[in-house]
């Protein structure tokens, strides 16, 4: 068999529908409909039902899933095994963080470390979730969390202070000093980060204050709070650069992350991921203050 034909076949397996399996190859669609034709064509077997609802695995089709998987995987552990005994200092590195860090921290030591190192060619990824640095969707991850994977490698670069913020031009629109948290409207988490400390902090201390807005990003979140639309709690690293917020109160102590810079264990040997973590973690770490909210603007 060809191993094509097989990573086409996985792809709908694991996507459930020929657009889904074309975004995950980087394909167009009628290519994969095409290949994965030509395949049961020349297997004699159909392996997906079509339905209206997408593809399902025939039961011929899930007796292979198995085996193209663990092929698939062997074929992943051979790679990262072959990249990290790369000791050249040149060719891609993809890198994924998510927009906020790129917007408010990251830009200029990316671009330091491209003019130290010009023959790494850098590729960004920007996410609000990991990326599967198992399948090569990234070979590094600098993201804010307090558990990163177990099957990632790195070091802890900072902790990352939150604090509440409001605009100083359009305040909230209360009388109350700016202390008093509760009298304030409020910008909120919604529930796609309901996981993070800061909305788990907003849910125990502000149970009854009035949230007329909610986001699910923190660079939206930013923009309402600047525009007056209430008080937010951001992370200090953005807050404390914006000129047009102020702090309500210093960093809050449950409501805070850690910033991690990780690779997977076989690619740490990589030449390019070496020099690419060791440039970024003295140039995060120079930044301290910042992230854990003792450098106010």
């Amino acid at each position: 068999m060809d191993w094509d034909d097989l990573r086409y076949f996985l792809g709908i397996a694991r996507a459930g529908s020929l657009s889904g399996a074309a975004r995950a190859l980087g394909v167009n669609h009628s290519t994969v409909f095409r290949r994965i034709q030509a395949f049961e064509a020349r297997l004699g077997v159909r392996l997906f039902d079509r339905l209206p609802t997408g593809y399902a695995l025939t039961v011929a089709g899930d007796d292979m899933l198995a085996s193209v998987e663990k092929v698939d995987d062997e074929i992943d552990i051979l790679n990262r095994r072959l990249t990290g005994r790369d000791l050249r200092l040149s060719g891609p590195l993809r890198i994924t963080t998510t927009v906020s860090l790129m917007h408010w921290l990251l830009a200029p030591p990316l671009a330091a470390f491209k003019a130290k190192f010009p023959g790494i060619d850098l590729e960004l990824a920007v996410a609000t979730d990991f990326f599967n640095l198992s399948k090569r969707q990234a070979d590094v991850a600098i993201r804010p969390t307090i558990s990163p994977p177990e099957t990632l490698i790195g070091r802890r670069l900072s902790k990352l202070a939150f604090a509440p913020y409001a605009s100083v031009r359009y305040p909230p629109r209360s009388k109350a000093p700016k202390e008093n948290l509760k009298a304030h409207p409020w910008i909120g988490f919604d529930d796609n980060l309901a996981h993070l400390a800061a909305a788990k902090w907003m849910r125990e201390n502000l149970q009854d204050a009035a949230i007329g807005f909610r986001a699910n990003n923190l660079m939206a979140m930013l923009a309402a709070a600047r525009a007056g639309m209430g008080a937010a709690v951001l992370p200090c690293f953005m807050g404390d650069q914006e000129t047009e917020l102020e702090r309500l109160k210093p960093p809050l102590a449950k409501a805070g992350s850690e910033l991690w810079l990780l690779t997977h264990e076989d690619l740490r040997n990589t030449a390019r991921v070496r020099a690419f973590m060791d440039f970024m973690a003295a140039a995060i770490q120079s930044d301290r203050d910042l992230l854990e909210g003792r450098r106010a603007a």
